[in-house]
């Protein structure tokens, strides 16, 4: 990944300018967006500059109408300069965008509101980001292995495996603890469940990194993109971080999401872990945008979308870091993120409902199964987890007591349900893989 260009300094480039000449250019290049973009100077430098002004010039103004709407946030650099950031017009619609989409009921998909099946598609997103966060970390299990080991309940096989099941469990965490204020002490919890078993110096699970534990962020070609603060500041700046996080200094409104998105970056820049800082980092965004009321980001998995385009997200960084701390690139970049990742919600139970009702009519031409096994099948598929009983089917079905118990039991010897006795009651469930042993059936 290559390092954005760093910008000329405001001050080297108004020192060669007339005060005058500075005012007329504020007024013919009039807003912060380039062609509609929030464009850092490593861009810019590609593009045609407005009639009348070179690229230096160019690049000047657009940062001094940026300075005039920048908010400073408590986060520091190394060298205790400021992170800033500004809302711009595109935020605001995507922020209106997630605040009906994620926050509220409207046009919510009927399997999630459904409470027979929304576990099967908080689990599925449950997976999904554990699966992508810790692939993106390394991790080269495929998802048909991680799944099978997640959904079945065995034990890790190797370390990608342990870094998927860790990120699952602490993810189900963060789903806990939505309603807890944000404490150190919790940090170094999610920490350690992300990385048990899976450091190479056990010591370092939900600790802190020490003084002579040197970490830096680079690539396997030795460059070098991040040096993270000093090891004895990490207490005090983590302390700082969980007061912006539960709103204590904020003097401003910050959106959620912003803040969310800024935590995210905020602990990935400090860094304050031997490992497992960008795993902790993605798991942490999830914690504000709960917290406030972002319900549908239980069944959204950001990470599945930051794998598509992985350098997209390193540069979502060192754009923000080689540019005065404007965290406003880092926002940019997220917001698109989730608004994606939104979208592949969708678009995935969209094909889930389609798939279903193929597998409804399927149902129908399975002539191995009588007209009550099918009716009851049909059932199962939009009730997931409802329970069965001899009694039940043979009164749906105005049946004796024999029929009844040969049609379910017969549905278990072919893998479409499951059965346990409670009590002296026989109870009959459909399995998790009921679709696909239908269309095996088939």
């Amino acid at each position: 990944m290559k390092i954005p260009r760093k910008p000329p300094s405001k001050e080297s480039l108004i020192l060669n300018l007339k005060t005058e000449s500075l005012m007329d250019f504020m007024s013919t290049v009039p807003g912060i967006l380039v062609r509609g973009k929030y464009q850092h100077w490593d861009k810019l430098i590609h593009l045609p500059p407005p009639e009348g002004l070179d690229h230096k010039t160019w690049w000047l103004v657009i940062k001094m109408h940026r300075r005039g709407n920048y908010k400073q946030i408590p986060l520091k650099d190394l060298k205790a300069g400021p992170f800033v950031f500004l809302v711009t017009d595109l935020m605001t619609q995507q922020f209106h965008n997630l605040d009906l989409g994620a926050g509220g009921s409207i046009q919510m998909p009927e399997q999630i509101t459904n409470p027979d099946t929304r576990d099967r598609y908080y689990i599925g997103s449950l997976i999904e980001e554990a699966i992508t966060s810790s692939q993106l970390e390394g991790a080269a299990t495929t998802r048909v292995v991680a799944k099978e080991m997640i959904r079945s309940g065995r034990n890790p096989k190797d370390r990608s495996e342990r870094m998927i099941l860790n990120n699952f469990l602490t993810m189900k965490r963060i789903c806990e603890i939505r309603n807890e204020p944000l404490t150190r002490n919790l940090i170094l919890e999610l920490h350690r469940m992300v990385t048990k078993s899976t450091l190479d110096n056990p010591d370092a699970e939900g600790r802190f990194r020490r003084a002579d534990e040197k970490v830096e962020v680079g690539d396997d070609y030795g460059n070098t993109f991040h040096i993270p603060p000093p090891a004895d500041e990490l207490e005090k700046r983590i302390e700082l971080m969980c007061y912006f996080a539960n709103e204590t200094t904020a003097n401003n409104y910050i959106h959620p999401a912003i803040r969310s998105i800024i935590l995210h970056f905020w602990l990935a820049y400090d860094h304050p872990f031997v490992d497992g800082n960008g795993r902790t980092a993605r798991a942490l965004f999830y914690w504000p945008m709960l917290r406030h009321g972002y319900w549908l980001f239980e069944f959204v998995s950001i990470s599945q979308t930051i794998l598509k385009a992985p350098t997209q997200y390193g540069r979502a960084f060192l754009l923000t870091e080689t540019d005065d701390n404007d965290l406003t690139y880092f926002i940019h970049y997220h917001l698109k993120v989730m608004d994606d990742a939104v979208h592949q919600l969708h678009a995935y139970i969209k094909r889930k409902a389609v798939e279903l009702k193929k597998t409804e009519a399927e149902i129908k031409g399975i002539t191995i199964l009588n007209h009550r096994q099918r009716a009851l099948i049909g059932h199962a598929l939009r009730h997931p987890t409802f329970n069965y009983t001899i009694e039940s089917h043979r009164m749906s079905h105005d049946v004796v007591y024999q029929t009844a118990r040969s049609d379910l039991l017969n549905l278990v010897d072919r893998n479409l349900l499951t059965a346990r006795k409670q009590s002296s009651t026989w109870i009959f469930t459909p399995p998790a893989g009921l679709e696909e042993q239908l269309q095996n059936l088939a």
